[in-house]
């Protein structure tokens, strides 16, 4: 069995969502899992819960047995929760974070989808994620952003200050390299600003 179906099998047996697997230089398997998600009805505020070191080391323990069995070859097994940089492959994964700030980089330049305001080479963006319902039914997806700089800490900016110009980019989930919520770090949980607001619990175990 591939190790993608392994990880997958198991993480999703114990009630946990795959979000990413990584090898990475010296035998380390680095496995990120998070909670479930299901959209709220509509009028209904969800609190976000996050993965905990319990989550992580009941993840682990079960893992070393399942890539055992199998004959996995690893040097380290390191189990974690999502970062600051959570990364979105998934239809699910962005509508649980529109509203959130997010960095994407698309396969191709899209310049002049984004009516010509940026660059014809450019493929990075850094916007909030919003959810676009078309008329026929189906979704489509953009975000939205302002090149202009953020006032420096402590200054001062007058109300009669027009706003800067907003852009917005259409894309769809075929037309993205990669797509990742913005680093960006706040106290005030997930629900603010892209961020899990806190740190990460791993739980690794060398074999």
């Amino acid at each position: 069995m591939a190790l993608q179906e392994i990880v997958e099998q198991t993480v999703s047996g114990l009630g946990y969502d795959l979000v990413e697997i990584e090898r990475s230089a010296g035998g380390l398997l680095r496995i990120t899992i998070d909670l479930p998600w299901t959209k709220p009805a509509e009028g209904v505020v969800q609190v976000d819960e996050f993965i905990n070191v319990e989550d992580c080391e009941k993840v682990n323990r079960q893992l070393l047995f399942a890539l055992e069995v199998d004959g996995i070859e690893y040097k380290r097994l390191e189990v974690s929760s999502p970062g600051i940089d959570r990364p979105l492959r998934h239809t699910a994964d962005f509508e649980r974070f529109v509203g959130h700030v997010i960095d994407i980089t698309l396969k191709a330049p899209m310049g002049a989808a984004a009516n010509g305001q940026v660059h014809a080479s450019r493929k990075k963006f850094r916007g909030a994620l919003e959810r676009v319902a078309l008329e026929d039914g189906a979704v489509s997806w953009q975000i939205v952003w302002s090149d202009a700089p953020l006032p420096k800490p402590g200054q001062r900016v007058s109300k009669k200050r027009v706003p800067p110009p907003m852009q917005a980019l259409g894309f769809t989930l075929d037309e993205i390299r990669e797509a990742r919520l913005a680093p960006i770090v706040s106290f005030k949980g997930r629900g603010q600003g892209g961020s899990t607001g806190g740190e990460e619990p791993a739980v690794g175990q060398e074999v």
